[in-house]
C-alpha cells in the first residue's frame, strides 16, 4: 500500500514537472491608460505571446492607483511601471535616490520585493518625467525655455492656461512641486483639469487652443509635442524624480514563468528617450493603433520570432 502511495506521489511530481508552462494561469498584462502605456503593455502583452504564454489582456487599464492596486491585490500580473513613481508609493518623495536612474531603480526594486513580493525587471534608458510644453509661439515671444522662465512670466502677469489631469493638477510630487519650487501658484482660471492620465489629450487641447489652453502636462518621451506646436520646459532645479520605464511582475508570476525577465530586457534595453518618442507620435499624432506599433517595432528589431 505505502508503495503504491509512494509511486503515486512520484508519479504526481514527475507530472507536475513535465507540465508545459501553458498549463500556468494565463499572466494577466495590463498598462496605464495613456498613449505610452498603450504601447508599452501592448509590447510586453506580444512579447509573452510570442514565446507560447496564453495572457489575459487588461492594457490601458486606468490611472497610475487604479493599476497599482490591481497588481498588489493580484488582479493583474505584469505592467510597466515608472521607478520615480516608489517615491510616491512608498511615501518616500524626499530620498535624493529618486533623482539618479541606477539609486532610484534598486531603492523601488527592493522595496517592492521586500513589501509587495513585486518584481522590477530590466528598465528602459529613458526617463519619463513630468513636464510643462507651452506653444512654440508663446516661449519664442517670452523667451520661455525653462520653469524658471515660467515662473517669470506669470510673475509678469503673462497670460497662461494649463491642460492637465487631475493626478497632475493633485499629486504633491507633480505640479505642486513645481509651483514651491519655482515660486508661482496657478489658480483654477489658469487650470483645465481632464479626466484619465493621457498627456496626448492634453497636448492636443494645447495644440487647439481648447478653451484659451495654451500650455500642456506632458511628459518625457511624448511623441506628439514638436509635433504638434509645442515645445517643453526644462527643470533645471531638477524636482523631477527620473521615471524610467521598468516592467513590473507578480513573483509568483515570475516564478511560473522564469523567462519573462530574460525575454523583456532586450526589448526594453532597445527603448530610449527618441525611440519611445517615435513610437508615442505613432499612437498619437498619425493615429496608428498602439498594438500595430508595437508589433512593427517588435518584428522591425527581430525581437520576436
Amino acid at each position: 500500500m505505502t508503495m503504491t502511495k509512494g509511486w503515486a506521489a512520484t508519479m504526481a511530481l514527475v507530472a507536475a514537472f513535465s507540465l508545459p508552462l501553458q498549463a500556468a494561469e494565463p499572466v494577466k498584462v495590463g498598462s496605464k491608460i495613456d498613449t505610452e502605456g498603450a504601447l508599452l503593455g501592448n509590447i510586453i502583452l506580444q512579447v509573452l505571446e510570442s514565446h507560447g504564454v496564453k495572457t489575459v489582456n487588461k492594457v490601458q487599464l486606468g490611472t497610475t492607483p487604479v493599476v497599482r492596486g490591481a497588481i498588489t491585490s493580484g488582479a493583474l500580473d505584469i505592467y510597466p511601471e515608472y521607478t520615480g513613481n516608489g517615491a510616491f508609493f512608498f511615501k518616500e518623495e524626499n530620498a535624493p535616490a529618486w533623482k539618479n536612474a541606477q539609486q532610484g531603480y534598486e531603492k523601488v526594486k527592493k522595496l517592492d520585493a521586500e513589501q509587495n513580493k513585486l518584481v522590477w525587471l530590466t528598465p528602459a534608458p529613458a526617463n519619463n518625467t513630468w513636464t510643462i510644453a507651452v506653444r512654440q509661439e508663446l516661449a519664442k515671444e517670452n523667451k520661455l525655455t525653462s520653469l524658471a522662465d515660467l515662473s517669470r512670466y506669470l510673475k509678469e502677469g503673462g497670460k497662461f492656461k494649463l491642460a492637465a489631469s487631475a493626478e497632475f493638477i493633485e499629486r504633491t510630487d507633480a505640479l505642486p512641486a513645481f509651483e514651491k519650487a519655482y515660486g508661482f501658484k496657478l489658480n483654477q482660471d489658469q487650470l483645465l483639469s481632464l479626466a484619465g492620465g493621457d498627456t496626448a489629450v492634453t497636448i492636443k487641447a494645447a495644440a487647439q487652443q481648447t478653451s484659451g489652453v495654451n500650455a500642456a502636462m506632458a511628459y518625457g518621451t511624448d511623441g506628439p509635442v514638436a509635433a504638434l506646436g509645442l515645445q517643453t520646459l526644462s527643470d533645471p532645479k531638477g524636482v523631477q524624480p527620473i521615471y524610467a520605464p521598468t516592467p513590473v511582475v507578480r513573483d509568483a508570476v515570475l516564478k511560473a514563468y522564469p523567462q519573462i525577465g530574460e525575454w523583456l530586457k532586450p526589448v526594453f534595453e532597445s527603448l530610449d528617450e527618441k525611440t519611445l518618442q517615435q513610437l508615442n507620435a505613432s499612437i498619437a499624432v498619425e493615429g496608428l493603433d498602439a498594438k500595430k506599433v508595437a508589433a512593427d517595432y517588435l518584428k522591425q528589431k527581430g525581437l520576436v520570432k
